[in-house]
């Protein structure tokens, strides 16, 4: 099978004159994969219609200054710890670490300077591209050197493919993803409302009023978050549930169907019926957080023009839980020495 080809181009220099390169995977149909070595951020991602034309469906800001200036995390790496940790703080045998409160009372997707801010060493692979960072001991809180590496490769099956590797020198907690946010209409189309969504999932994971887990694993049976068949977007969005009503709309992590725990499943398929676009996510991970742009409030100019506005993209980030490190009944995303963290995800488009 040929490989993707990759070409690189400066994409500038960061404010403090760190040299940030942008990357171009291209597979046989055309499909194009842009990645900035900036928060290792996906900032393009473009695929073919019913009709075979192409459109980024990701949204994604201008230049590096419009990302260094402020984003909720389009399109970037995620960690060292994805999602929400309650109380920005947790403790990891006997030993409480405090984090920083970048999200009201709560830790949010590594602090406020994560892996999303980090400018990453870049290598080309085979068909793909590794990024690299070195996370040192006590930063933004975290215990242990984290030796990172993240591959994005793309082959012709339309598969965006998201390898996550990681070794540590003293005992901590890990949980990385990737933030993109995606609309199949295209970057700039209205509302992913009328986008299909169907979730592999038969539990959730309720929050309190500051979007932290309860601990609960609910049943979707019944409720706004029963994607299980593929539903309208806006039949769960629009709904007055107590749980829809905290998040705004729909920002909940669901425990994926599955098996065993290491296995590549599906864990979401998504289709927008006017392009005829399709993209079924698989994972390794135990989550994915469903996340439907809520936050969005239209004062942030996206790399389509315009304004983003709640609604413009959805993100299904593939995950451990949130909170795990406070939550004894979720899977552990300890990580200890001699160990290696392991997870992957594939972005497999399709058209119909």
């Amino acid at each position: 099978m040929k490989e993707a080809t990759i070409n690189k181009q400066s994409y500038g220099k960061t404010a403090n004159g760190v040299a940030v390169d942008e990357y171009t995977l291209t597979n046989a149909n055309q499909v194009e994969v842009k990645i900035i070595t900036y928060g290792g951020i996906i900032t393009s991602l473009s695929v073919p219609d019913r009709k075979g034309q192409l459109a980024n469906v990701v949204l994604g800001r201008s230049t590096l200054a419009d990302y260094e200036a402020g984003h909720p995390y389009l399109g970037a790496i995620i960690g060292r710890f994805g999602n929400r940790i309650g109380k920005a703080r947790f403790k990891l045998n006997g030993q409480e670490y405090t984090l920083a409160a970048n999200d009201g009372p709560n830790s949010l997707h590594g602090g406020r300077k994560g892996f999303d801010k980090q400018v990453w060493t870049a290598k080309e692979v085979p068909g793909g591209l590794e990024l690299s960072y070195l996370s040192r001991d006590g930063e933004e809180g975290y215990p242990g050197n984290l030796a990172t590496r993240v591959v994005y490769s793309l082959n012709d099956q339309n598969e965006l493919r998201i390898d996550y590797t990681a070794t540590t020198d003293r005992p901590t907690v890990v949980n990385l993803t990737n933030h993109s946010y995606f609309n199949l209409a295209g970057n700039g189309a209205p509302s992913i409302e009328n986008h299909l969504i169907m979730i592999n999932a038969d539990r959730y994971t309720p929050v309190d009023q500051n979007l932290i887990p309860t601990g609960e694993l609910a049943s979707v049976a019944g409720t706004p978050f029963d994607f299980r068949l593929p539903r309208q977007i806006a039949a769960g969005i629009r709904s007055g549930h107590p749980q829809v009503v905290l998040g705004r709309g729909i920002d909940h992590n669901f425990v994926i169907n599955r098996t065993d725990n290491t296995s590549l499943v599906l864990a979401a398929s998504l289709y927008e019926p006017n392009s005829g676009r399709a993209m079924d996510v698989l994972t390794t991970e135990p989550g994915i957080q469903f996340y439907t742009g809520n936050f969005l409030d239209g004062t942030l100019l996206g790399s389509s023009g315009g304004l983003y506005r709640q609604g413009d993209g959805l993100c299904l980030e593939t995950q451990h839980f949130p909170d795990s490190p406070n939550q004894p009944g979720f899977p552990t995303t300890v990580l200890n020495p001699g160990e290696t963290y392991r997870s992957t995800t594939v972005f497999k488009f399709s058209a119909r």
